[in-house]
């Protein structure tokens, strides 16, 4: 079966024009109106279901046949944004609509004080990662287009042409770029709200759940052999999904989320749209009951499709194909209907959203600086932005559509959108940072979209043209240059993730990374400080009220101008009192230069609204007085300090109680990090043996069984020294003051060495170092701790381990009985110690001069401490043959009659 071509064109043709009768009238209404149904919040959910594009509509079938219940996860990671994280985008929408926000880049360089270079930043990433969408949208509105007007055997992928209609591609976009500028662009106060496209876009995201409902319903009711015969031919992802929920499936869940808010067009309909914080409420369950509809019947559809479809059928085109198979020519062109809605909805308002973008943050920049702006007359200067949206949304869709021309089409829908997803979510951590870290900076924010778009660029978004002149495959295989380090797909070495996963791994950790580390090195503009405060305290601000910060210096009659210029004599005259309009030398107060900067805002973005008014400003300064009112406690502190310094002399005494109180903290602070450091230090010996020889069981697990129950009594006997350490650490604390000490008891002290060789045996074999016994003393009896004894030597020979650079390192151990004391010797044949470090190598915190700088330098400060403890010494020896020797003396048992401990 198929569809005269000219029937579907006719039909498309009737639906378009239902969508411009409804748009037109929710404008007339709007007009009329602002409130009422249309800004409803069931309208306002369905505007937000732009978000299913033909990416849901076809490619989820497509993504559930190929990968099975990988699809779930582009409709999971919205659900967990508007369910689990409604906090942060209650905060978002209420900025937006307190700051009238006209898109994402100007939310962004609004919060990081204004900044027109970083706004210019956000809409060139915006408009690059949204052309592989927008491509994505043409390409499945013409393969559609192609399945449903051709003959019955067209329901296989072999059957259709393998290059696509560019020439239907291409009149499609037409058609979208008349309707958006028609609908999107009719005024220049984007903040206005498009009442009458998001009502065309709320009838559409009806449309396409009724299609998608209806090929459902009609699949699972009319296929035999549902559900028990489809899974026959089902993916073994699908029958078997362990395999799925990995790395990938959680990056595709972040991604997805990251989408949700981060895309132009979703942001247009979330937060631009928004007029009330109950829409949002509304929003947050019903917009994830849609996606569970719009999802409900994708596994049923897939597997029809997998069983009754002839080999080589396209799985994106399963939702269409079904129906055509079967001779259902209604519910064919109901499916081709809802295909086409949600491709059209979104290239509209992609289009709408970037051609704001566009125009507030280059074009009119731009214009400015080169003085290009038309200044004859206030229609003159309207007209120029209203072409420069226009013409913006004219390159957006050619931009898409030559995406799709030059790329080719063997990608998979799914594929296709997930390219936009990573490289729109590099405006995540600047979003996210910007609403709650005040210490965010401008440059922070610059630093990190720059370095995560240049990552997705090279590692995803170029790579999917294929074999070009972008970039060879030869390229794409080895790297340039044949550094396979620098492959696109596996940078310095990580090759393990497929392309997506890797390329969002290095993408967000190059753009976090930098966002952070500039933000921390650098310092924020007086205004960004102050438009950090408006953000993150945006419901504290609501209380306490507007505070005037910024003093500025300005004409009315100039400033009067601005506003005709842009917003029009009628709505520029309610702005101005009418007494100091008509006064040509009066100045302008600083609550009506802010409020005709923030009604500017509306209509050109705040980067440029804010670069008009100041082309007007005379003089421009902060107050100090109302900053300290808006500043944390941290700021308060500093400005306190500033001022000090600067003006008060009959404050110096508080000063010097400060600065001793300040050192009297960095006293309790040195304390607290001796006391963790001896801590960590005690705690750090026993676990490195029990680590060593875990990983050597784990490692090994064909050891024979003596070695293994060896190596598992090493590890009790460490863990449970470990827990008398854990017990004796106050106990050692008091030691070091010389108010305790512990009860003495003879025993073997070849027994604590050789506990202490056997837990440093898996560290000697780790570092290539050969530990020798030689000389061993017998029926020795000292008196004292054993285990305090076995953490000297172990700490002894594990520093002979470390510091060992030898090309044969060697450790060497020998002990006697000389002058009625037990002597110990630990020698190795490193570098040894210099002079001058000989002296203070027993000191707290020192350590060997060595490039590995192991340890807090403690070990032989607490091991010399135990050895006092037992009446011996611990001495650094000589050896005439290089390397370090210590020397270890312990006096004998007292009671020679005493037995040996076994």
């Amino acid at each position: 079966m198929m569809l005269p071509a000219d029937v579907v064109i006719l039909v498309c043709l009737v639906y378009v024009l239902i969508l411009f009768a409804v748009a037109f009238a929710g404008d007339r209404r709007a007009r009329k109106d602002q409130g009422g149904w249309l800004s409803s919040p069931l309208v306002y959910t369905l505007s937000i279901s732009i978000y299913c594009t033909s990416w849901t509509f076809f490619g989820a079938v497509g993504s559930a046949a190929r990968n099975g219940l990988e699809f779930v996860t582009i409709y999971l990671g919205p659900t967990i944004v508007f369910v689990g994280w409604w906090i942060f985008l209650r905060k978002l929408v209420t900025i937006g609509r307190i700051h009238h926000t006209t898109s994402i880049a100007d939310l962004i360089s609004a919060r990081f004080g204004k900044n027109p270079a970083l706004g210019a930043l956000v809409t060139v990433v915006a408009l690059v990662a949204t052309a592989p969408y927008i491509a994505l949208q043409l390409k499945a509105l013409t393969a559609s287009y192609q399945v449903i007007t051709f003959h019955a055997g067209a329901v296989t992928a072999a059957n259709i042409p393998l290059a696509p209609d560019y020439s239907t591609a291409f009149w499609v976009a037409a058609g979208l770029c008349v309707f958006s500028i028609i609908f999107g662009v009719r005024n220049i106060d984007v903040n206005e709200r498009h009442q009458g496209v998001v009502a065309a876009i709320a009838l559409e995201a009806v449309v396409k759940l009724v299609a998608l409902l209806v090929v459902g319903i009609w699949v699972v009711s009319s296929v035999g052999d549902l559900p028990a015969g489809a899974f026959a031919h089902a993916p073994v992802s699908l029958l078997d999904p362990e395999g799925t929920f990995g790395t990938r499936w959680v990056t595709l869940c972040f991604l997805a989320g990251a989408a949700v808010i981060c895309l132009p067009r979703q942001f247009q309909v979330t937060v631009v749209e928004n007029s009330s914080e109950s829409q949002l409420r509304t929003a947050s369950w019903l917009f994830p009951a849609y996606l569970f509809l719009i999802c409900l019947f994708v596994v049923p559809i897939a597997l029809a499709g997998l069983g009754r479809l002839p080999s080589g059928s396209n799985p994106d085109l399963f939702v269409l194909t079904l129906p055509l198979s079967a001779g259902q020519d209604t519910i064919a062109m109901l499916a081709f209907l809802g295909g086409f809605s949600s491709a059209t909805s979104m290239v509209i308002v992609s289009s709408i959203a970037l051609s704001t973008m566009i125009s507030n943050h280059i074009v009119m920049p731009l214009a400015l600086r080169f003085s290009l702006v038309p200044e004859a007359s206030a229609q003159m200067m309207r007209s120029f932005i209203l072409g420069a949206r226009r013409a913006s949304i004219v390159f957006i869709i050619l931009l898409g559509f030559l995406y799709f021309r030059l790329s080719g089409t063997s990608e998979a829908l799914a594929a296709i959108g997930l390219i936009s997803f990573c490289g729109v979510a590099q405006f995540l951590p600047s979003l996210v940072g910007g609403l709650y870290w005040r210490r965010a900076t401008e440059r922070g924010a610059i630093a990190g979209i720059a370095a995560g778009f240049a990552v997705w660029l090279y590692a995803l978004f170029l790579p999917s043209f294929g074999d070009s002149f972008v970039m060879s495959a030869t390229m794409i295989r080895e790297g340039p240059w044949g550094l396979e380090w620098l492959r696109p797909h596996g940078l310095f070495g990580l090759d393990r993730f497929d392309s997506l996963v890797h390329a969002v791994i290095w993408s967000m950790l190059a753009n976090i990374t930098l966002f952070v580390g500039v933000s921390l090195a650098t310092e924020p503009t007086p205004l960004a400080r102050y438009q950090s405060r408006l953000f993150v305290d945006v419901f504290r601000r609501q209380t306490e009220g507007e505070f005037s910060v910024i003093r500025r210096i300005a004409r009315v009659a100039e400033l009067r101008q601005i506003a005709d210029r842009v917003l029009g004599a009628s709505e520029a005259l309610a702005l101005f009192p009418g007494g100091t309009a008509r006064d040509p030398n009066a100045i302008a107060s600083d609550d009506l230069i802010s409020q005709v900067e923030h009604r500017l805002g509306a209509s050109v973005g705040a980067a440029t609204a804010r670069a008009l008014v100041s082309s007007v400003v005379t003089s421009e300064s902060i107050s100090v007085d109302e900053l300290k009112r808006l500043a944390d406690e941290t700021e308060q502190i500093r400005a306190y300090s500033a001022e000090l310094e600067r003006n008060s002399r009959q404050l110096e005494a508080a000063a010097a109680e400060l600065t001793r109180a300040n050192a009297r903290l960095r006293e309790i602070d040195m304390q607290k990090d001796d006391f963790l450091s001896q801590v960590s230090h005690e705690v750090r010996t026993p676990m490195t043996s029990i680590r060593s020889f875990s990983d050597i069981l784990l490692s090994n697990p064909d050891l024979p069984a003596g070695d293994m129950d060896r190596y598992l009594r090493i590890i009790q006997n460490e863990s449970l020294r470990l827990t008398r350490l854990l017990d004796g650490i106050l106990d050692l604390n008091r030691m070091e003051n010389g108010v305790m000490g512990w009860d003495g008891r003879p025993f073997d002290p070849e027994a604590a060495l050789d506990r202490a060789m056997e837990s440093c045996e898996a560290l000697a074999k780790a570092a290539h170092v050969a530990m020798k016994r030689r000389a061993r003393a017998s029926k020795v009896v000292v008196d004292g701790d054993e285990d305090r004894l076995a953490q000297v030597f172990i700490n002894l020979i594990s520093n002979a381990i470390r510091y060992n650079t030898s090309a044969s390192p060697l450790v060497t151990v020998t002990t006697a009985v000389r002058k009625g004391a037990y002597e110990a010797r630990i020698s190795d044949n490193g570098p040894g110690i210099p002079e001058g470090e000989r002296d203070r190598i027993f000191a707290k915190f020192a350590r060997g001069p060595m490039p590995r700088q192991v340890g807090a330098g403690l070990g032989l400060a607490i091991s010399r401490q135990i050895v006092d403890r037992f009446g011996g010494t611990l001495e650094l020896a000589s050896p005439g043959g290089g390397g370090a020797e210590f020397v270890l003396t312990i006096p004998l048992h007292t009671n020679p009659a005493a037995k040996r401990p076994s």
